[in-house]
């Protein structure tokens, strides 16, 4: 683009943000520093692209670094050492995100008022309550400074800073602009900072409220059976001989609804959001998620191992990831993502070894329910009839202009932070409060030349749990539950509220290591993780979390997987965005038998024939999708109405995989519905009510049958949104294949989806293809901010350059990093 169209797309960019997105941002900086030509706002047009060639002074770097960017704005990374590769690699990063690598750190550290103001108030004393800021400082104070993670944070550190010491006036981020600010020096601690809020992202627990939320309405035993710690159908990451096995204790046949808990009701408190919550993360439960799977050798057309993944994280301008090319002659040569802020590829290959995570969902975050000596204000708590001390902190926020915004007192015991919720004083013991060794970890799995080595390095990551898969050139695949799981007293579960007034309810230890879910080479030929249940209980009994994501996903992949022996990556690449649902192709026939066994209701007829005519795939042209998914909904409002909480809105119900156990027990006393009582309602009853209202629904929603308001691309998209939520830098609403429970799965809000998809052949020569939703640019004028959206909605991917040397690279720009004097 040139340079005049660039600056009059500059100032619309600009004029669109004031008129509709900074008004939340707080007041706007003075206009004159603002629209001052040569540094203000103006200005970002001229940085939007890399210059040809550029060199550069880092502080710290022992050689020169050669820095070359490929036709996708990739860097390149050659250097004499790994300590100058990830100086290098924070110095590229600052330069394509400098604004959301502060943002996260912010976020992470409880420091966002000092940049957005007071809005972000509640964030960060969220932030600091739960602990994250406290515990990496002490995670970096602790690390080795001979460690890989102390020195490659200490190098990244020093890359960031580098680059903040050679800015000029008109490299400031737009962002900067429109909040008046400038960037602050990086320290080591802030990767540890976005490290933990990635942790925060990625952590499960809560369940001992959701679980209280149903005892209080049906009881104990009933809850039990509808929130069950074991998935009610079974397609375990760790394969078991019988591929696919459902658990039939108490499945189909549940208890019957109690009376509600009194005693349940008060612990939970009478906290109508609270309850909110804990419905919305149960209707979440079936729609949002990660997969990845690998495939032997011998299942392979070409005969090279091949590994697929694709993670479903925040969707957001600039992205969560950003792509980068580490090279050291001789010890480092990996590709792959990295997370702005942080040193290091997380998913990624190298010239022989390929990986990729999914989260485990593992319970690794207990509360307990303390006895302080001041409910306003505790000093100390009681543990085994003694007192002990609460360690105190004072916090202060501040604002953007240094002004004193709030002084809280953070108070901890020695299981964690200590919150007072809902009137009661809870403390928190959480994994990610007590790793460290997690970065180092996966930098040097980065130099992995086999699955084994690559496990070895893996094998002290403690949080979040992640299931990580790897292969080989070699031909080995494997996976492994890798993360720190809890022992706990008495029958080991954690999603009930622990008394903490005795140090029995603590932690007993961890799991070995060669216990955790894993396997290698299996028989099958292929391993698979979609947040499914690791193991099946009849193999491993003991408590690893519970509420776990119902297996469609994970049934859909092996059974694409076990239907293909001789799989190719173009066939791995379409899996990723297959829109085919077991979920779909399990109660799809349930509406329309119940529909051919009452002929004469002429309703459910019209309605059951619309639905038949659906393939039962999530195609962006599709126009039955959107009736099926509304019947969804009305059937289990109908099925789970003993779980509404009056004055809290839906309840927390069940996932689709215990509804789905239901249809087997026509007669279940949960299918009659409570607002009837004159009548005692059954199975078919309520799948032909359900279905005769959805079409109701759906025609008020969305017009005719046949009209385009029930095609899926005109209800369904993905929702990329800027970082700080301004409308005219966000990306247009994005059609995308998949519903809820498909490999690709799309939430309602659209926020959420496949954040990075890649795809490895290991063979004699490394080949990979990647994507992700955005760019590797931050600048919204850059032709490279919103670069690959069309290509990921379309699931495309782009064949990605793995130069051995910046000779074999057609670069589009170089840079040359030198040691400063």
């Amino acid at each position: 683009m040139r340079p005049r169209l660039r600056i009059i797309l500059s100032l619309l960019i600009l004029t669109a943000t004031l008129v509709a997105g900074a008004r939340p941002l707080g007041p706007l900086p003075p206009l004159g520093p603002l629209l001052e030509p040569a540094g203000g706002v103006w200005a970002v047009a001229t940085t939007a692209t890399l210059p040809a060639r550029a060199t550069r002074a880092v502080a710290g770097l022992g050689a020169a670094v050669r820095v070359a960017y490929d036709s996708r704005g990739v860097p390149h990374i050659f250097a004499a050492t790994e300590a100058d590769a990830y100086r290098a690699l924070g110095f590229v990063v600052a330069r394509d995100r400098l604004f959301q690598m502060e943002l996260q750190a912010r976020a992470g550290g409880g420091t966002l008022t000092e940049l957005v103001g007071a809005r972000a108030l509640d964030i960060d004393r969220d932030t600091d309550a739960i602990g994250l800021p406290r515990a990496a400082r002490r995670i970096y104070a602790a690390l080795d400074p001979a460690s890989s993670g102390r020195q490659a944070l200490d190098a990244y550190a020093d890359g960031v800073n580098a680059y903040l010491a050679s800015m000029r006036a008109q490299d400031l981020p737009l962002e900067y602009h429109l909040l008046g600010r400038r960037p602050t020096r990086w320290s080591p601690v802030d990767a540890l900072y976005v490290f933990g809020r990635m942790g925060l992202t990625l952590a499960s627990g809560g369940e001992e409220f959701r679980r209280l939320a149903a005892i209080s309405r049906v009881g104990r035993r009933a809850a039990d059976a509808l929130f069950p710690v074991d998935s009610p159908i079974q397609e375990p990451i760790q394969p078991t001989q019988t591929l696919t096995r459902r658990v039939r204790a108490g499945a189909g046949h549940l208890p019957l609804p109690g009376a509600p808990d009194t005693a349940a009701l008060a612990l939970l408190g009478a906290d109508a959001a609270a309850l909110r919550l804990t419905a919305d993360a149960a209707r979440d439960g079936d729609r949002i998620g990660s997969n990845n799977w690998a495939v032997s050798p011998a299942r392979t057309a070409a005969g090279h191992a091949l590994l697929a993944g694709d993670p479903h994280l925040d969707l957001t301008l600039p992205s969560i990831w950003y792509e980068a090319h580490l090279v050291v002659a001789g010890r480092l040569d990996v590709y792959g993502v990295t997370i702005p802020g942080m040193p290091g590829v997380v998913l990624g290959f190298n010239r022989d070894v390929a990986w990729s995570f999914t989260n485990t969902g593992a319970d690794v975050m207990d509360s307990y329910l303390e006895t302080v000596d001041d409910q306003r204000a505790p000093t100390r708590y009681r543990v085994d009839a003694a007192w002990r001390a609460v360690t105190r902190e004072l916090q202060t926020y501040h604002g953007p202009r240094g002004e004193r915004l709030a002084i809280d007192t953070l108070r901890f015991t020695h299981r964690g932070p200590l919150r007072l919720i809902d009137g009661r004083w809870l403390s928190t013991r959480w994994t990610v409060l007590e790793s460290g060794a997690e970065i180092g970890s996966l930098i040097d799995a980065s130099r992995a030349r086999s699955v084994g080595e690559w496990q070895q390095a893996t094998a002290r990551y403690a949080a979040p749990a992640q299931n990580m898969l790897v292969a080989d050139r070699r031909g080995t695949i494997a996976i492994r539950a890798t993360g720190r799981y809890p022992i706990r007293p008495d029958d080991g579960r954690g999603d009930r509220l622990r008394d903490g007034s005795t140090s029995a309810s603590d932690w007993r230890g961890a799991w070995p290591l060669k216990d955790y879910p894993q396997a290698t080479d299996p028989t099958q030929g292929y391993l698979a993780s979609a947040n499914q249940q690791p193991v099946d209980p009849a193999v491993e009994p003991r408590y690893l979390g519970t509420s776990w994501p119902p297996p469609w996903r994970a049934l859909r992949i092996n059974a694409l997987l076990r239907a293909d022996s001789a799989m190719t990556p173009d066939a791995m690449r379409r899996m990723q965005t297959d829109p085919g649902s077991a979920r779909a192709d399990r109660f799809v026939p349930a509406f329309l038998s119940t529909a051919r066994a009452h002929p004469a209701d002429s309703a459910l007829a019209h309605a059951a024939a619309l639905l038949a005519e659906w393939d039962r795939r999530y195609a962006r042209d599709n126009r039955r999708a959107v009736l099926f998914e509304v019947a969804m909904d009305e059937l289990a409002r109908a099925t789970w109405d003993e779980l509404a909480v009056p004055g809290a809105g839906d309840a927390p119900f069940p996932d689709s995989a215990v509804l789905s156990l239901l249809l087997d027990d026509p007669t279940s006393v949960w299918w009659d519905k409570r607002a009837t009582p004159d009548v005692i309602e059954q199975r078919d009853d309520v799948l032909g009510a359900a279905l005769v209202a959805a079409l109701g629904r759906t025609v008020r929603e969305h017009g005719a049958p046949d009209g385009a308001g029930w095609r899926w691309d005109q209800i369904r998209h993905a929702r990329i949104m800027h970082l700080l939520g301004l409308p005219s830098l966000s990306a247009p609403p994005v059609a995308v294949p998949g519903g809820p429970s498909t490999i690709s799965p799309s939430s309602g809000l659209g926020t959420e989806g496949a954040s990075w998809r890649m795809v490895v052949e290991l063979g004699p020569v490394v080949r990979a293809w990647g994507t992700y939703p955005g760019g590797q640019s931050g600048n919204p004028v850059s032709p490279r901010y919103l670069e690959h959206l069309g290509q990921w909605a379309n699931g495309g991917l782009d064949s990605l350059q793995i130069p051995h040397s910046v000779d074999e690279l057609r670069s589009v720009a170089t840079l040359q990093l030198t040691p400063a004097r």
